[in-house]
C-alpha cells in the first residue's frame, strides 16, 4: 500500500512506455515544452473536460472523474466514465480521448486500464472494458482489460516507481521515429548528448592508451 505522498500521476505511464528518458525528464526533472502534437491532443482534452455531468436513457456520463489508488501508487483523472444501469448494478466504462489515430504499441492501452484499476478500487466493483477515442479516426476503439493486458499495465506501474524511486534520468538514445515527434527534443538534445558521449569515450581511451604506454616507459 503506497502513501498519499508516493502517489505517480496515471499519465507517466504514457511517458514511459514512450520513452523512459522523456518519462524522467517529465516527472523527475519538471521539463515541459509544447509542439503541435502536443497542443492538439491539449486541445482535445479540454474540449472532452469541459461539459458537465450529464444522462442519457441509462447510461450516465461523468467527466473528468478524479482517481486514485493506494494499491497501485496511481493519481490522475479519467476524461469521461459511462456509468451503464444494469440488472446487477451500474457498469463503470472509462472513454480516454486521444488526438491522433490507435498506435501500436502498449502506452494508450496501458494508460486506459490503470484507470480501470483504480475505478475498480475507488468502487468496489470489476471494470471489464474501456474505449480509447481518437480524434483523427473521429472513432471509438474498444479495449478489453484481459489478463494480458492488466499484466503489463502492472508491469508498467511497478517499473514506473522504480524510476521515479532511483532519481536516476536515463541516457539520451535517439530514434528518429520517436526523438522526431516528441515536444522535448530540444531538450533533451538526444544527437548532441550521443556525439558528446562518443567524444568523451574516444578522449578517455586516448587518455588511457597513453597512460599505459607512459608506464612502460
Amino acid at each position: 500500500m503506497f502513501s498519499e505522498d508516493d502517489l505517480l500521476p496515471i499519465s507517466a505511464l504514457q511517458h514511459l512506455l514512450y520513452c523512459d528518458r522523456q518519462c524522467a525528464l517529465i516527472h523527475l526533472e519538471q521539463l515541459w515544452a509544447e509542439n503541435s502534437l502536443t497542443v492538439r491532443g491539449r486541445h482535445l482534452h479540454e474540449r472532452a473536460d469541459s461539459g458537465k455531468s450529464e444522462r442519457r436513457d441509462s447510461v450516465r456520463t461523468v467527466r473528468s472523474l478524479p482517481l486514485r489508488s493506494l494499491a497501485w501508487g496511481l493519481i490522475g483523472k479519467a476524461d469521461v466514465v459511462e456509468f451503464h444501469a444494469e440488472p446487477a448494478g451500474q457498469r463503470a466504462f472509462p472513454v480516454e480521448y486521444k488526438h491522433g489515430k490507435p498506435k501500436a504499441h502498449d502506452a494508450d492501452r496501458v494508460q486506459l486500464c490503470a484507470q480501470a484499476l483504480c475505478l475498480e478500487e475507488m468502487l468496489g466493483v470489476s471494470v471489464p472494458a474501456g474505449a480509447l477515442f481518437y480524434g483523427k479516426t473521429r472513432r471509438r476503439l474498444d479495449v478489453p482489460f484481459d489478463a494480458s493486458l492488466r499484466a503489463i499495465t502492472a508491469q508498467t506501474i511497478a517499473r514506473l516507481h522504480e524510476l521515479i524511486a532511483s532519481r536516476i534520468t536515463p541516457a539520451a538514445v535517439y530514434e528518429k521515429a520517436k526523438c522526431d515527434r516528441c515536444s522535448l527534443i530540444n531538450l533533451c538534445m538526444p544527437k548532441a548528448r550521443q556525439r558528446i558521449g562518443a567524444s568523451d569515450y574516444v578522449e578517455r581511451a586516448l587518455a588511457s592508451v597513453l597512460s599505459t604506454g607512459a608506464a612502460s616507459d
